[in-house]
């Protein structure tokens, strides 16, 4: 099996020499491999440094920025890789973070979609990512804690609605048959919108909660400027798939907001919201739906004045 990282690069040459460094000296010994490094119209000596480099390294220059999405799914077109791996260039890779996340593709056989892991914060060590989920609102939201089964021997994944693409393993054909990140995204929601395609593909994306890395969160300039329009964008695609995982999301905040109130006014609506929040029941409580429907509504009425001008 060969592995492809893929790694778009925009600026912060500094943050990329460390992570390639730190790439090298975690892989696994004999592993079959191509790093493809995507510059993204660079101006601050990256390509200099980039024209040193000699295999296992294959370069493509984007003459001007084109984004996150175009700068991946440039690298994953010249891929010989049979997975691969996406690494964002600010990120500080461990010992043994790979093979997890490998095995776990492998378990997970014609089933895998997107496997991501548990990456942390490097200036604090917080968890910033255990999974994306869909908040009570519709919005995609980093899980920032872990399930609290995951200190138990032997456990090594948790099946999640989605990952980052910041550090991910796909295979090459599932990537190639959904047609690559969406580059109408410019720095924002890709990941989550290929993790929806996938799983639409009767895919399943995972964590694997033994593999972890360091990520600085953010380092290139804008990354965060269209935000806004992204998650419209998503919203607008999918809102249907948002708001299920939504109306979940609300009952159990709802239960864990009221977890000591008196329950004797409504006990049957609140046995509802915990069995639907907990999975054992698969009807939504109609009062979840109105107050998922309601929200997402007014994202989408806002997002639609701002975009009017």
């Amino acid at each position: 099996m060969q592995v492809s990282f893929i790694i778009p690069l925009y600026d912060c040459v500094a943050l990329t020499q460390a992570t390639i460094a730190s790439l090298q000296a975690t892989l696994p010994q004999g592993l079959e491999h191509e790093i493809i490094l995507v510059d993204d119209g660079s101006t601050d000596g990256t390509r200099a440094w980039l024209a040193t480099l000699r295999e296992p390294f294959r370069v493509v220059l984007h003459e001007r920025n084109q984004g996150y999405a175009a700068a991946n799914n440039h690298g994953a077109a010249i891929a010989r890789g049979d997975v691969l791996a996406l690494l964002n260039n600010d990120l500080v890779l461990t010992p043994r973070w790979l093979e997890p996340m490998l095995d776990l593709h492998r378990r997970l056989g014609p089933t895998a979609g997107l496997v991501g892991n548990i990456q942390r914060e490097v200036a604090t060590g917080a968890i910033d990512h255990a999974g994306i989920f869909i908040n009570s609102k519709g919005k995609p939201e980093h899980a920032r804690t872990l399930p609290w089964w995951s200190w138990i021997p032997g456990t090594r994944a948790q099946t999640v609605a989605m990952v980052t693409g910041a550090c991910v393993l796909i295979d090459r054909g599932l990537w190639q048959r959904l047609g690559g990140f969406d580059e109408a995204y410019i720095n924002g929601c890709e990941d989550v919108d290929l993790c929806l395609r996938a799983r639409q593909d009767g895919r399943v994306n995972a964590v694997a909660l033994r593999s972890t890395v360091y990520h600085h969160v953010s380092s290139s300039a804008g990354r965060k400027a269209r935000n806004e329009q992204n998650t419209f964008r998503l919203t607008l695609r999918w809102q249907r798939e948002l708001a299920a995982y939504a109306v979940r999301r609300w009952c159990q905040d709802f239960y864990e907001g009221n977890l000591f109130l008196p329950r004797d006014r409504h006990p049957g609506l609140s046995l509802r919201i915990w069995a639907y929040g907990t999975g054992l029941s698969h009807t939504p409580p109609p009062q979840a739906v109105a107050a998922v429907d309601e929200a997402i509504a007014l994202e989408l009425a806002r997002w639609q004045k701002m975009f009017a001008r």
